[in-house]
């Protein structure tokens, strides 16, 4: 196993880490707007194949051809966990529960990140972090409980829709451990364009067979090539420089920040109702998550 390598100092990421978060809050909108006429896996499945012919001849520009072709089988299957079936569950669930809601949810991932770090790359959780873990599941617990109802949903398709955004979250936690055990090294354009390659082979027959009989219309087209070209190629380039720049744990931690402009985005372009719950829930999940993934004991110690 090769050793992690040493990660850069926050004011060199930081503004990446802004800017990935305004991206991937953004994802939330399009998802919607994109799945409410193409379906969700469609809406996947173009997702990741306009991202890969976005993000090809970058690749190929920039001299990183042979990294992807000599790491191709690992670079292929991380499009899989990180990008296939997670976009797939949260384009369903959007359909089902605002998108402000889906994204507090996938405030989850550094829990779950956490987790795969501890089970598969010995990350050591102390008692501080096992705590944090503790409070960010329960912040969940207490938000799937209430917050749907509290907003108007259906609580049947509410209960599903949180369990796909979950399982979403859960594939996103796993695939940073995937990508931090077998991708390090690799160049993060060579990454980003090949998962989003294997993601397109893996969605391509579901998206033919589930093509809308009806023409989306042009907002529904724009909304897929904004969140293929931002939230998408533009965004994975930027997630797996943070991966390298700042580890994995720091990486994924920016799922703190895409619930706030997530819920701006449905607040102002949906109408979408944010209650006093969600806000309390998502304060809880978010503390949590700060504690599991190390980030207030780094902070108090400087490191």
């Amino acid at each position: 196993m090769k050793p992690a390598p040493a990660t850069l100092p926050a004011r060199a990421w930081i503004g990446e880490f802004i800017l990935l978060a305004a991206l991937w809050g953004a994802s939330f909108l399009f998802m919607r707007l994109g799945a409410s006429e193409f379906g969700p896996l469609p809406t996947a499945g173009l997702r990741v194949a306009l991202a890969t012919a976005f993000l090809w001849p970058i690749m190929l520009r920039q001299g990183h051809w042979p990294a992807l072709r000599q790491h191709w089988r690992p670079v292929l299957a991380s499009g899989l966990i990180n990008s296939a079936i997670p976009f797939a569950l949260f384009a369903w669930a959007v359909l089902h529960v605002t998108t402000g809601l889906a994204s507090i949810l996938n405030a989850t991932v550094p829990l779950f990140g956490a987790l795969a770090a501890w089970g598969w790359l010995g990350d050591r959780i102390t008692r501080l972090r096992g705590l944090g873990l503790a409070l960010g599941f329960v912040g969940v617990a207490l938000l799937a409980w209430r917050a749907p109802a509290g907003i108007g949903i259906k609580s049947d398709s509410a209960a599903w829709a949180i369990a796909a955004c979950l399982l979403a979250s859960c594939f996103y936690g796993v695939a940073a451990s995937y990508a931090r055990r077998y991708l390090t090294g690799i160049p993060p354009l060579a990454t980003a364009t090949g998962s989003q390659l294997g993601a397109a082979l893996g969605l391509a027959l579901p998206t033919l067979w589930l093509w809308p009989a009806n023409t989306p219309g042009p907002r529904a087209w724009a909304a897929i090539a904004a969140i293929a070209v931002l939230c998408t190629g533009i965004a994975y380039i930027l997630y797996f420089r943070l991966i390298a720049h700042a580890g994995p744990s720091r990486a994924l931690a920016v799922t703190f920040l895409a619930p706030v402009f997530a819920v701006f985005y449905g607040t102002l372009f949906l109408g979408e109702r944010v209650t006093p719950w969600m806000i309390g829930c998502a304060l809880v999940i978010l503390c949590g998550t700060a504690l599991s993934t190390g980030l207030v004991r780094a902070r108090g110690t400087g490191s």
